[in-house]
């Protein structure tokens, strides 16, 4: 019996770090976005509705490569000048505040 319970306790717990990583992941997306449509001139409606389509864009393959390659794509078509490494820094940073935010939640 506490074997199974103890299994049970495990099994909750992986699910409930799974789900924070899942919003911790949103969540830096949607910061990532809004900050992108900073950096390109976007505001109001234009900014909120660019921050969903790069919180969609996770959804295209697992990692983050596919929300670099968007959000770089279209930093560069704005003609915005963001290195590479300048985009995964912020990515990072953002993680981290995504994660504050949610602990403070």
């Amino acid at each position: 019996m506490a074997m199974d319970d103890r299994k049970k306790a495990f099994e909750d717990k992986y699910a409930r770090d799974k789900e924070l990583q899942f919003k911790v992941g949103a969540r830096r997306n949607k910061l990532l976005g809004l900050w992108a449509a900073e950096q390109m001139g976007l505001k109001g409606d234009a900014a909120t509705t660019y921050a969903k389509s790069v919180i969609e864009s996770d959804f295209e393959e697992a990692g983050d490569e596919d929300v670099f390659r968007k959000v770089m794509a279209d930093l560069k078509a704005k003609k915005v000048d963001v290195s590479d490494h300048r985009l995964r820094k912020r990515m990072e940073e953002l993680l981290t505040e995504a994660r504050d935010q949610l602990m403070k939640e």
